[in-house]
């Protein structure tokens, strides 16, 4: 019979950590090209016609989008400023706990999101303190 050798709790976690960033450092790459090609989308040149040139409806048409473009550019830069922190917390061993209450995120969420940095119920307080009027 041979010898099974069985991981160490370090080792399983050094594996999980590597895991962690990996996936972390495969989104930040996936941000940063959709980024590039939003910011490409709102400079598109091909909406700086001359406004005698243009019909109005055209000029609101390319106005939506171009608002709607720069809209998701802000998201990604606000995900990118998460993924960024999320490795900085990786490398803190901080990774994984809230940032509002210091409890363990569940593995679910992190799975999910593995950027976040609250637990459901702080983000759910979080998003109602956000829309709630003021």
């Amino acid at each position: 019979m041979g010898s099974y050798r069985t991981e160490t709790v370090e080792e399983r976690e050094a594996t999980d950590i590597q895991a962690v960033r990996t996936r972390l450092l495969a989104e930040m790459e996936r941000l940063t090209g959709m980024r590039r090609v939003l910011e490409e989308a709102a400079a598109d040149p091909a909406t700086e016609l001359p406004a005698a040139d243009r019909h109005p409806a055209d000029t609101g048409s390319d106005t939506f989008e171009r608002s709607k473009t720069l809209a998701i550019l802000d998201r990604t830069d606000r995900h990118l400023a998460d993924v960024d922190r999320a490795l900085e917390r990786l490398d803190r061993g901080e990774y994984g706990f809230c940032e509002a209450c210091g409890e363990p995120i569940g593995p679910t969420r992190l799975s999910a999101r593995p950027a976040a940095r609250l637990c459901l119920r702080d983000q759910e307080i979080a998003e109602e303190q956000e829309t709630a009027p003021r």
